[in-house]
């Protein structure tokens, strides 16, 4: 995808011109200091177009860590195969605005049937989950709100999430926008509250 409000763009812009790390000194890493964490978050960008991540979650799983997966929803072979491995022991999935508006929140065209399924694979999952939005102004509103509110019908958690516009952006056109007024976050909550067990704000 190619979220305007993306506040990773290297990983877009410059994905080739980016450092590689060494697996193994990554797992080094992670060796040393498991005494001190729980777990770690796989994250992107978005990491199931990488094929050889479940090795990966293999290993850190061997090292006794939780795993917690970001995922954009586009993957959702990839994202069975983790949860019938027993890879993952969290997943958030965000979902970028309701089905009307994906294409322009997501900066490009999506293939909503893989999201749906993805929607459909974490519920059932057994898995911890959350689902959460980036409430960018241009592309909420209430009617959005109740249209992703009746779509997750049902689902445990959701977030409510600030955009933050003073970090680097894809597009810089999004950079410096208004982001939503508390009371806004608050009452956009209230109408997930309608459809979801438990809705929280996070800043």
């Amino acid at each position: 995808m190619r979220c305007p409000f993306c506040h990773n763009p290297d990983l877009v812009k410059n994905k080739n011109d980016l450092p590689l790390f060494d697996e193994g000194a990554i797992l080094g890493f992670l060796e040393k200091r498991k005494q001190w964490i729980d777990g770690i978050t796989i994250t992107g960008g978005e990491p199931l177009i990488q094929r050889n991540l479940p090795p990966f979650m293999r290993k850190v799983k061997g090292l006794g860590l939780l795993v917690k997966l970001d995922t954009n929803g586009l993957h959702p072979e990839m994202l069975q195969q983790v949860i019938q491995e027993k890879l993952v022991d969290y997943i958030a999935m965000d979902i970028k605005s309701d089905k009307d508006h994906y294409k322009d929140a997501a900066g490009c065209a999506v293939n909503m049937k893989k999201i749906e399924q993805s929607i459909s694979i974490i519920k059932n999952s057994g898995v911890a989950y959350e689902f959460r939005s980036t409430v960018v102004p241009d592309f909420f509103s209430d009617e959005v709100m109740h249209n992703i509110g009746h779509w997750l019908e049902g689902s445990k958690q959701y977030y409510v999430q600030q955009f933050r516009s003073s970090v680097p952006l894809l597009d810089k056109s999004f950079q410096g926008k208004q982001p939503c007024t508390p009371a806004q976050l608050e009452h956009f909550k209230d109408i997930m509250e309608k459809y979801v067990d438990n809705v929280a704000i996070r800043n």
